[in-house]
């Protein structure tokens, strides 16, 4: 049976992370830190607006917040690294319907918990840049006091960064999924884990 989500303490955890590279705080911030700043005004508008408010409007509020991660994270990126060796193997028509499915993937699984998010305190660690690449190292404190480390890497891309891994506890959210894909092309094939991924995708639909 497919797990599409990673283990439970883990599941949980990047949830909180994936809702949070929206609310990063800290002085000094670099440019790749200003930039996920930058979508932090609009996410909180988003949950804010008058017009949004309320379960009935719980799917309105997350297709705006889709658009915001649309901006922020760089799907076809994740898919890439998430599909591993296999990406190389495949068409360009099945890597465009595979980075549609695994971005419904990462909405269902974590961007859609946009609205679990209650106020934990995120404080900005440091932030290194190499080239076109960017880690931006952040630790939440979560309810219960702990603080939980988690690393956002980005790409600069046409003067802009997205992030295409959230790294959790030193846990990779695309390293997760990558072990989960494999082992399912392994034992089946491609089209096996296509068909899985349509089957969440035709449930959420339903």
């Amino acid at each position: 049976m497919l797990v599409m989500r990673p283990r439970q303490r883990f599941a949980g955890i990047v949830s909180i992370g994936a809702i949070l590279v929206f609310v990063v705080h800290g002085a000094h911030a670099g440019a790749p830190t200003e930039e996920l700043r930058g979508h932090v005004d609009q996410v909180i508008k988003i949950l804010q607006r008058p017009d949004l408010q309320g379960e009935g409007k719980a799917v309105d509020r997350r297709t705006a917040v889709r658009k915001v991660a649309d901006d922020v994270f760089d799907f076809q990126e994740m898919a890439k690294r998430s599909l591993g060796r296999h990406w190389q193997e495949r068409t360009p028509a099945e890597r465009e319907e595979f980075t549609r499915l695994f971005a419904d993937l990462v909405e269902r699984a974590y961007i859609g918990k946009i609205d679990q998010y209650n106020g934990e305190n995120v404080s900005y660690v440091s932030e290194s840049v190499e080239a076109d690449q960017a880690t931006i190292r952040t630790k939440i404190l979560t309810k219960q006091g702990s603080q939980v480390p988690v690393d956002y890497r980005a790409l600069r891309q046409g003067g802009r960064w997205r992030v295409y891994d959230v790294i959790i506890e030193g846990v990779s959210l695309t390293a997760n999924y990558r072990t989960q894909f494999n082992k399912i092309i392994q034992t089946s094939s491609f089209q096996d884990l296509v068909a899985k991924l349509k089957a969440k995708e035709l449930g959420k639909q339903g």
